[in-house]
């Protein structure tokens, strides 16, 4: 039997719909017995209020100990574009935790990673911030961890992308460090698992997912269709046949002013540093997905 996936989670839940959609997923397979979330870290405007959505998530599965620490709020080098958590509009109809510890996000990630080398999957699917600052807090950290995953860049078409733009040095920061696996599942895959709203609506019927519904209630006035760009990061955590993965070597664009956070990628099958996701089963994730939530 496969041992449990042990995952740190880095998110800028509250501004999307997906990273809601994330959270519920990896609960869920936490219930299964599939995977431990060790931590989850809070990037962008508000975290604070966004590590309080995450505690709204984590009660209702019935995880109240998942440590939570609120993370980075503004970019490294650059302004912010991220500055309010829309969503913390619902937390008053949710029952969640309103205290947090305070600026130790940092030492909490290398601790956990220290103590349990080679074993850590960590899974980014916001702005990369904290990751960057935890690479360069401990240089060291990159090679103890199992696996990094990010939901992050476009790499068929030089096309902005929303975490890697957000914080472009810190994108930069992250793609040099040398991981055991280093994944990223970008738009070339995400934009292909897609569902309307309404059938979303239909399906969500799982404690965890009517919850989601509720955080998403304003998010959800503004569109038809639902992309799960973190969910599918997710996902291939736990089956990895989902996407194809091409080698290669990831660059970021820095100097540029209107196209700063691009992702290039070269395709190097014997020394490239990185895998990205280049092809997605779109049925079968979501069979994967609604299996999980028992649908």
């Amino acid at each position: 039997m496969e041992a449990q996936k042990r995952i740190l989670l880095d998110t800028d839940i509250g501004t999307d719909i997906d990273d809601a959609v994330c959270l519920a997923y990896l609960l869920a397979q936490m219930q299964r017995g599939a995977g431990v979330i060790e931590g989850i870290t809070t990037v962008s405007g508000a975290p604070e209020e966004r590590a309080k959505l995450v505690s709204a998530l984590c009660l209702t599965a019935g995880f109240p100990d998942i440590p939570i620490y609120p993370g980075s709020s503004l970019p490294l080098l650059q302004a912010s574009r991220d500055l309010t958590c829309p969503q913390a509009a619902v937390l008053e109809q949710l029952e969640h935790k309103k205290e947090f510890p305070q600026h130790q996000h940092i030492q909490f990630m290398i601790d956990t990673i220290r103590a349990n080398p080679g074993e850590i999957t960590l899974l980014a699917i916001g702005p990369l911030t904290n990751i960057a600052l935890l690479f360069a807090a401990d240089p060291e950290i990159p090679s103890l961890l199992k696996e990094l995953v990010l939901m992050c860049g476009r790499f068929a078409s030089p096309v902005k992308e929303w975490n890697a733009y957000l914080d472009a040095y810190a994108t930069a920061m992250v793609y040099k460090a040398n991981t055991p696996l280093h994944r990223s599942v970008g738009l070339d895959v995400t934009t292909k698992v897609t569902m309307k709203c309404e059938e979303v609506l239909a399906h969500f019927q799982h404690p965890l997912l009517k919850v989601v519904l509720t955080i998403a209630e304003v998010w959800f006035r503004k569109r038809d269709i639902i992309t799960f760009h973190d969910p599918l990061a997710a996902a291939i955590l736990f089956d990895p046949k989902l996407c194809t993965f091409r080698k290669g070597t990831v660059e970021v664009e820095l100097l540029s002013q209107y196209v700063k956070g691009i992702t290039y990628w070269n395709a190097d099958e014997e020394k490239g540093r990185h895998e990205v996701a280049w092809t997605v089963d779109s049925e079968g994730f979501f069979k994967h997905f609604f299996d999980v939530f028992g649908n």
